[in-house]
């Protein structure tokens, strides 16, 4: 065989960095982020169903500082994902294709995910009062 000279592709160090990079790795990690906590989510439910001692544990687990992080983890991943796929939406609807949109929508999700976590958090340790 031959060995014919081709271009290469452009790989990550060609690129500047940009936040819609960072975005749509942000998607994808917080996806599986989401996917993996949902087997924590069954868990508590299971057990709520069995009630009594299993349903203890469950609590005690996450009242630790490690399942509190689990829980906040899951939380931020969330409230991320569920903001960058309305603006997933919104695209796909045809609006915000405008770089400098692209950017607003991005920064606003960024600001909207860590104000809407604080305020789910606030609200869950206040007791829902």
């Amino acid at each position: 065989m031959t060995n014919r000279e081709r271009p290469l592709s452009p790989h990550l160090q060609v690129y500047r960095w940009q936040i819609t990079m960072t975005m749509s790795i942000l998607h994808r990690t917080t996806g599986i982020a989401l996917a993996l906590g949902a087997f924590g989510l069954v868990w508590w439910l299971l057990a709520v169903a069995r009630g009594g001692d299993a349903y203890a544990a469950a609590a005690d687990c996450l009242a630790s500082p490690l399942g509190m992080l689990a829980a906040f983890g899951f939380s931020l991943a969330l409230v991320y994902h569920l903001l960058n796929g309305i603006r997933h939406l919104l695209w796909d609807s045809g609006w915000g294709f405008e770089l400098p949109e692209v950017y607003r929508s991005g920064y606003a999700v960024f600001a909207l995910t860590v104000v809407l976590t604080a305020l789910i958090w606030v609200f869950a340790l206040r007791g829902g009062a």
